[in-house]
């Protein structure tokens, strides 16, 4: 499938997290068709080595588990020595665990926002240093519409995906003067194959389909499209945003 090409894209370092499957993958799959050099985060290791296999040299993973900051600092460095500084940050990863409001502890509490929001603002004040000495940035924060709609069932997961708006904007304000840009994008029901085998039922379909303008299943290429915009020069005016895709649902 034909897409736009966007020339300032070309070998620039990329960073996705949650790069080896669903929405993330198809990002870093973008990203490597537009020539950008791509380092990927991901906690699980085969299928990210078959994607680094199947897309060659430009792309590196790196085996981490985002919620431990060290590790998180350590892996961003390691891929800014191998591909030079970077300059676009898809902040992608998450974990969307749904839970019984009389279940959540103070742990799961802590721990949900930790691999949902937490390393978000880390891996932007990681790699902002190398962002302001290039002269040029875009971080690219992945939100939800869950929390807008008002889903239930999922508490912790809707707070903290809230919060990405909040922290984004305040990313955009800090580091506006240094032509550092930061918007996120907030998916609806993205097709992956994780939704499909755990949430999608005959009711939530039709459901979705009697809800959102356009009467499709909306998929993880919805997402990246969008994505390589706002991470391109042609976006350069464009900060302190939230983009919906959701299909017309909100």
């Amino acid at each position: 499938m034909n897409i736009a090409s966007y020339p300032s894209l070309k070998d620039r370092t990329v960073v996705v997290s949650g790069g080896g499957s669903g929405i993330g993958e198809q990002i870093v799959r973008r990203f490597a068709e537009q020539g950008s050099r791509v380092g990927f985060l991901d906690i699980a290791k085969d299928a990210s080595e078959a994607l680094v296999s199947e897309l060659g040299d430009n792309v590196m993973f790196q085996q981490c588990d985002v919620t431990d900051i060290d590790a998180l600092r350590a892996s961003l460095a390691n891929i800014a020595d191998a591909f030079g500084p970077v300059t676009v940050l898809v902040n992608n990863a998450a974990h969307d665990e749904r839970h019984k409001l009389e279940d959540v502890t103070p742990e799961y509490w802590d721990g949900r926002i930790a691999v949902n929001l937490k390393h978000q603002f880390f891996a932007a004040q990681a790699v902002a240093q190398g962002m302001k000495e290039a002269g040029h940035g875009s971080i690219i924060n992945m939100g939800s519409t869950s929390w807008m709609v008002g889903q239930g069932g999922m508490a912790a997961y809707t707070a903290s995906k809230s919060a990405v708006l909040g922290l984004t904007r305040s990313l955009a304000r800090d580091l506006g003067p240094y032509n550092i840009r930061a918007n996120s994008i907030a998916p609806g029901w993205i097709m992956t194959e994780r939704q499909e085998s755990l949430w999608l039922t005959e009711e939530g379909e039709k459901e979705l389909m009697e809800r959102q303008c356009l009467k499709r299943k909306l998929v993880p290429d919805d997402i990246a499209r969008p994505v390589l915009f706002f991470a391109s020069d042609e976006s350069g005016a464009c900060t302190n945003q939230s983009y919906v895709v959701d299909g017309g649902w909100t």
